[in-house]
């Protein structure tokens, strides 16, 4: 669990590697180590935290949804 104050984005990882930007970006932090990956290689999201970025099977939508029903 990844405390609410901390995110600020949430990311579809199919729609975030079609920008070029947001790809290079995922490339760039994947090689400094930033990324962690909870997604076992199935990943359908991205959290984007201050420091880190967590890779998730979970869908944003879904993520949104539980974001919504909490806060």
């Amino acid at each position: 669990m990844i405390p609410a104050e901390e995110i600020v984005l949430i990311g579809n990882l199919k729609a975030g590697e079609k920008s070029d930007i947001t790809r290079e970006f995922l490339e760039v932090s994947e090689e400094e180590g930033f990324i962690i990956d909870y997604s076992e290689g199935k990943a359908k999201s991205f959290i984007l935290t201050g420091e880190t970025i967590y890779l998730s099977m979970i869908s944003s939508k879904t993520l949104q949804k539980r974001m919504n029903t909490f806060y």
